[in-house]
């Protein structure tokens, strides 16, 4: 037996035992674990949906597997990075990088967050910037940052849900698919 249907087996035993129900939206195939430069292609796929199809990242160019492994190894390699695994398969990513160069900042990071674009609504980016804040928190983080488009409102209930409070707002500070779009930023002191 498969060390994932060991799991199953004991998950559900476990359930039943306490009386639990089981949860329809998730397998129990699930995890967050630390990303890999394999999980590349993956995270390009999720990624380029947005850059490509929303005005959630200002980004307006889609981002080869190369560039992306490029990008993991760079920000994984002083940061948490993590991806949502469901049987096997990547359906979202979070991690931090520092938010500003200057030394004084060493300590402020930026979050960042993508969730498959059908997998929205499944309780993957609470889990996920959950796992991101703890992980923040253990390696000295003192303070994080989200940068929200104005009109992604369920980035933003996302964030005020774990704490993150506005601290600011920029009106027209982007352009993209011919609408200037303003963006604010969210803090949690940890």
């Amino acid at each position: 037996m498969e060390l994932r249907e060991v799991y199953q087996v004991v998950s559900i035993f476990v359930l039943e035992i306490l009386g639990k129900q089981v949860d329809n939206h998730l397998s129990y195939y699930t995890m967050i674990r630390s990303v890999k430069c394999s999980d590349a292609a993956a995270v390009a796929a999720i990624y380029n949906d947005y850059v490509l199809n929303t005005t959630i990242t200002f980004e307006t160019e889609s981002v080869s597997v190369c560039e992306m492994e490029q990008r993991i190894a760079d920000f994984s390699s002083n940061f948490p990075y993590f991806v949502f695994e469901e049987d096997g398969v990547v359906l979202g990513y979070a991690y931090a990088h520092l938010w500003k160069a200057r030394a004084a900042y060493s300590k402020t990071w930026e979050t960042t967050i993508y969730i498959k674009s059908d997998c929205r609504r499944r309780g993957i980016g609470n889990r996920l910037l959950t796992a991101l804040i703890d992980a923040c928190r253990g390696r000295g983080a003192h303070t994080l940052i989200a940068c929200v488009t104005e009109d992604n409102l369920p980035s933003v209930a996302l964030h005020e849900k774990h704490g993150f409070l506005q601290v600011s707002k920029f009106s027209q500070v982007g352009c993209k698919f011919g609408r200037w779009l303003g963006v604010a930023d969210f803090e949690l002191i940890l």
